[in-house]
């Protein structure tokens, strides 16, 4: 660096006298080191320039720097230049403000009388350099200025606590926050010297605190990318001072999802606490948008978590969740439920005719089911419309749980205005005394029917006597599908599914003026074996198994268009949100049955996958060793659980008690008696 002048300034330009400290030589590139020099020698650059060019912060404008303001509040040392900047500023008021407060004492411009040289003058009180004795720079980690330094005392060497002012340096008061929801608390602490100790106890303020984050910037923070970082990795960039390169003590807490990171340097007291997540109402981000994750997806949390401690990634406890999911999760889905359920019902209330399908789902098989779900389904649309949770000690026992469920749907669509011309449902009697009652138009699924007399004809033709039956029961159940979609009237579904006892016998002219012929073409068999013989014990068991009279009542009422197979493929996604081997209480129930009708409802209607011939083949139980085809569609989607995601950090976390309000309207059955009937009830016994 040149000597300084006899001005106080080490500027280049002439006239400037301003003793300022920042100082910045000309760039290497060639365009803009041109600028500089044109502007330090006024347009008259000389043809032989000094290597050594310095231009002090004053020629320069606010927007030139990149750190004025950290430099201002003496957060940093020097100013840093924007890349190509220019000077433009010969003089004036506008270097005022990038001088600091306590500018260096100006050197006086004459010589002592006692002495014929240029005087080096120095502090009184020390032979060091004035950088020594330059102001101390705070640290950007520390926004309040240390009134008391550290010093080292007694062979320990233990450091003495630093007031800080009680209060941050910010414009507002922070709402007063409950303590974090949580219980665990693992704490690691690495010391780089052995021999001083940090107490987490001091009342110590970091910039870097998340838990200042506005809400917005808290709530957007949710659709960051998480990625897995190993503990020692993250913590190996705490080791270091980045004030002054020494090592560090560095302390770590965990609680739940969230790892804060406490850096304190013993010996220029550098202090910045860090966190992994920003906290939104005293919750952690990562430890909610997990909660919310795996709840939407249907997935179990204890499942989770195994996954979790098999690869020691750390994660909040069964308590944390159950209590995220009573206070966010549960209310955002039944709003989400209920929006969507409020569009469907206008929707319908535009239609003249709906045709509905109906079914019930337990828990549990036989007569030992606590919870019946019934869903109703709209057969024109493909989509789940009501969803009813019926307990079964409440209603007087699960037989009458289907029922109950089915009333409580038909009550919801009347209310809203829709007409109902028709329901297909499953062939129980309670459910046909009932709707007929009402006297609405019901139609019976065909696959149940199917179902329910394949397992007689199976039965009956393990009989030795009956050999015949296997050849035709297959024939049997295809005539059964036929007769329910080719006729007009109910009449004519019995004609021709009597029909069959004439066919079997190889006779194809019928009596019955309904259905007076056969409708196939006349061939001779290759088999004449396989016919019914008139009269044989065969045919007479086989004809009162198809002639029932209950059956050709039901055989009448066959559904021509629709059948409840939907129903079941929605059944099998509640097997999957739902199981029936996982106790859930009955609003946790309640809302696994929401999510999975709205995964039904988002991927009901998908396309299947180019090229058109890929037909993967099923070799299901019912099919005794047959194999299908099935076409394969496009992968499933779920952006239902994006957007109750966004409901949850967008509106839920910040005001949930008109959501929480909405959720108590259930009506939740009381499974538990009260304690003190308990009590009285347990001395009556004794």
């Amino acid at each position: 660096m040149p000597k300084p002048r006899l001005d106080g300034c080490k500027c280049s330009i002439s006239g400037c006298t301003d003793p300022h400290e920042c100082l910045h030589r000309p760039p290497a590139s060639e365009e803009v080191r041109i600028a500089w020099l044109n502007f330090i020698f006024h347009g008259n650059v000389p043809s032989s320039v000094r290597k050594v060019l310095f231009v002090c912060a004053k020629h320069f404008k606010d927007e030139c720097f990149t750190n004025l303001r950290q430099y201002r509040e003496g957060l940093a040392e020097r100013l840093r230049l924007i890349e190509g900047s220019v000077p433009t500023e010969y003089g004036g008021d506008g270097h005022t403000s990038k001088v600091r407060s306590t500018p260096r004492t100006q050197k006086p411009s004459f010589i002592s009388a006692g002495c014929q040289t240029k005087p080096q003058i120095c502090a009184v009180g020390t032979q060091l350099s004035w950088r020594t004795l330059r102001p101390h720079t705070r640290s950007i980690g520390i926004q309040s200025a240390a009134t008391v330094r550290s010093v080292a005392v007694g062979p320990s060497r233990r450091l003495l606590p630093v007031p800080f002012p009680s209060t941050p340096l910010r414009s507002f008061k922070e709402a007063k926050r409950p303590r974090l929801e949580f219980e665990e608390q693992d704490i690691s602490t690495r010391s780089a010297n052995p021999d001083s100790s940090y107490h987490s106890a001091q009342p110590v303020t970091a910039s870097t605190d998340s838990s200042w984050l506005s809400p917005t910037a808290a709530t957007s923070s949710y659709e960051d990318a998480k990625f897995i970082v190993f503990e020692k990795c993250l913590l190996s960039l705490f080791e270091t001072c980045p004030a002054c390169t020494r090592d560090c003590d560095v302390q770590s807490r965990r609680r739940g999802t969230l790892l804060t990171v406490e850096q304190l340097c013993p010996h220029c007291r550098f202090f910045r606490r860090w966190n992994s997540q920003p906290i939104i109402r005293s919750t952690p981000v990562g430890d909610l948008h997990l909660s919310a994750a795996v709840h939407f997806c249907g997935e179990s949390f204890e499942k989770t978590r195994k996954v979790f401690d098999a690869m020691r990634l750390k994660t909040h406890t069964d308590d944390v969740f159950r209590r995220h999911v009573s206070s966010y999760l549960e209310p955002a889905i039944i709003h989400s439920w209920n929006a969507k359920q409020c569009t469907a019902l206008q929707s319908l209330t535009e239609e003249d005719q709906v045709i509905i399908g109906g079914d019930m789902c337990a828990d549990s098989p036989g007569h030992s089911a606590k919870y019946g779900c019934y869903s109703v389904m709209n057969m024109q649309r493909n989509q789940i419309i009501d969803i009813q949770l019926v307990q079964s000690n409440k209603v007087g026992g699960s037989n009458h749980m289907e029922k109950e469920g089915l009333r409580r749907s038909l009550e919801l669509l009347e209310g809203s205005g829709v007409k109902v011309e028709s329901i297909i449902t499953e062939r129980r009697p309670r459910v046909q005394k009932f709707l007929s009652e009402r006297e609405m138009k019901h139609y019976y699924d065909v696959r149940q029917m199917a179902k329910g007399l394949s397992k007689k004809l199976h039965r009956l033709g393990k009989d030795s006597d009956c050999g015949q039956v296997k050849k035709w029961h297959k024939s049997i159940i295809n005539h059964l599908y036929w007769c329910a979609v080719g006729c007009a009237s109910g009449a004519e579904k019995v004609s021709r599914w009597k029909s069959i006892l004439n066919h079997i016998q190889d006779i194809h002219i019928h009596s019955d003026p309904a259905f007076p012929k056969c409708l196939h073409r006349t061939r001779v068999s290759k088999d004449p074996n396989k016919w019914f013989k008139p009269g044989t014990a065969a045919l007479k068991r086989l004809e009162r198994v198809l002639t029932t009279k209950r059956f050709l009542r039901d055989v009448e009422n066959l559904s021509p268009h629709y059948q409840t197979s939907s129903l079941e493929s929605f059944h099998n996604e509640l097997l999957r949100s739902a199981p029936k081997d996982a106790f859930l209480p009955f609003t946790g129930r309640l809302c696994r049955l929401y999510l999975a009708a709205m995964h039904y409802n988002e991927n009901a209607d998908r396309l299947r996958k180019r090229p058109s011939n890929r037909y993967p083949l099923l070799f299901p139980e019912a099919k005794n060793g047959g194999h299908p085809g099935k076409q394969v569609k496009k992968e499933q989607t779920n952006f239902y659980v994006f957007n109750l995601i966004h409901l949850v950090f967008t509106e839920v976390v910040h005001d949930p008690q008109p959501f929480v309000c909405a959720a108590t309207l259930i009506d939740v059955p009381q499974d538990k008696p009260a304690l003190d009937d308990a009590v009285a009830a347990c001395a009556t016994l004794q």
